[in-house]
């Protein structure tokens, strides 16, 4: 392929498999505290943090790491003050000591943390103010997790990048990916290129997913999936990416290497092709493949969706971890793009209403989708463009879903944040 086209594609997954300890949204919290801590030089006497409605949404629920199980936007900007590390970014509550841990629950209680909803019209931003001793510092963070667009010390602008929300949201260019190319990409890639991100996705994700399988951990989707319905490459493909999320969900302290800037999504897109290639005794070459198709098939899908909408990313990731597993059994583009509108077809109507224990048992629904797209496929089955928001051409397929979610489900979104969030602002 292209040598234009190779080098983005490698970006694109370099740019996107990264290491986070936590759900990504309070762990942008916590980034943007600990750098506008960082930036005023002393503890904070007072603390506003400003956060757009989805962000408010994916926070409200979900147990922020290294914290003794505490929950919300206030416990997530007071850890990154008192304990965070700035430099680390999506890993800033990672070095947390027990100390700490005690430290960051009588900071919150002081009452000095302060949440208002953003003044400005980003679907994705948070804003940190500080001050202390008539000294102030102020952070931005806006589009993505680690995307740091406003640094301000005394008045005086440290930083300034200019941001909208029509501009480019990543460094790598996403216009560049179809079907068909992702699975070129697959079959052309120097494993040398990818294996570093690849094999720590692997690694990471596996540890988290196995917590989650053997310890106590939210609503425990994982476990119970197994219990109930055996041990099925097809049932364990769903458990243990669902175990991952039990975990990540619940508090836990273990790494998940994301995908499209969540790690839920890293999950999904991951663990089932990991759990179907150990079946299948599959060489690690070969995993590397699939999991190539799966991550930049959910990359590709997630592009026109946006990084927070209502529609749950999972939907998207269990598309990537079907098209994943239809490589793993030798399928290629045709049977590829068959899986992926299958998938869409079954379960693009899953709402996201902020990260929690539940998105385990969405995470499972996806992967069933996924799963089951797949199988369609297999037996000479599929969905026709006609059938609701499919329409002919995988590309075509993809863009509808990107339309549905970004601009479609507005108003759901709206609604969902209204329902969740009021009288906490």
């Amino acid at each position: 392929m292209e040598d234009k086209i190779y080098s983005e594609y490698c970006a694109i997954l370099a740019e996107e498999l990264q290491p986070a300890m936590g759900c990504t949204e309070p762990i942008a919290v916590a980034y943007c505290a600990a750098l506008a801590r960082k930036t005023l030089g002393c503890l904070p006497e007072d603390v506003q943090v400003y956060a757009s409605a989805n962000i408010i949404k994916n926070v409200k629920s979900v147990v922020v790491p290294n914290t003794g199980g505490q929950r919300g936007l206030t416990v997530a900007a007071a850890a990154g003050i008192v304990a965070g590390d700035a430099d680390a970014k999506l890993q800033v509550l990672a070095g947390i000591t027990p100390e700490q841990v005690e430290e960051i629950a009588a900071y919150e209680k002081r009452g000095i943390v302060h949440v208002h909803p953003s003044d400005k019209d980003f679907i994705f931003d948070i804003q940190v103010r500080v001050s202390s001793g008539g000294h102030t510092a102020f952070a931005e963070i806006a589009g993505f997790h680690t995307n740091v667009i406003r640094l301000e010390q005394d008045g005086a602008v440290l930083l300034d990048r200019p941001y909208t929300e029509e501009g480019p949201k990543h460094a790598t260019d996403r216009s560049l990916l179809t079907v068909e190319r992702i699975v070129e990409f697959a079959d052309a890639v120097k494993i040398a290129d990818v294996q570093p991100v690849l094999q720590r996705q692997i690694d990471c994700n596996t540890a988290i997913a196995r917590e989650g399988l053997q310890g106590q951990w939210g609503a425990n989707i994982g476990r119970i999936l197994l219990e109930s319905y055996g041990d099925s490459t097809h049932n364990r493909a769903k458990a243990w990416a669902a175990a991952g999320s039990d975990a990540r969900m619940n508090g836990c302290e273990l790494p998940v290497v994301i995908n499209s800037g969540s790690g839920n999504q890293g999950l999904t897109a991951s663990l089932p092709v990991i759990i179907y290639a150990r079946a299948l005794g599959s060489a690690q070459e070969e995993l590397y493949r699939a999991l190539v198709v799966s991550n930049l098939v959910t990359i590709h899908l997630k592009t026109g969706i946006g990084s927070l909408s209502a529609y749950c990313g999972a939907t998207a990731a269990g598309c990537g971890a079907g098209a994943g597993v239809c490589y793993l059994h030798g399928g290629r583009y045709k049977e590829i793009a068959h899986t992926i509108v299958n998938a869409v077809a079954i379960d693009s109507g899953m709402i996201c209403d902020g990260a929690k224990a539940s998105c385990a048992a969405k995470i499972a629904s996806a992967v069933e989708a996924g799963l089951l797209g797949w199988k369609m496929q297999q037996h000479h089955s599929q969905f026709y463009g006609g059938d609701g928001i499919v329409v002919k051409g995988v590309e075509n397929t993809i863009r509808n879903v990107g339309t549905l979610a970004s601009e479609g489900m507005r108003e759901t979104d709206r609604t969902i944040i209204r329902l969740m969030t009021s009288g906490m602002c």
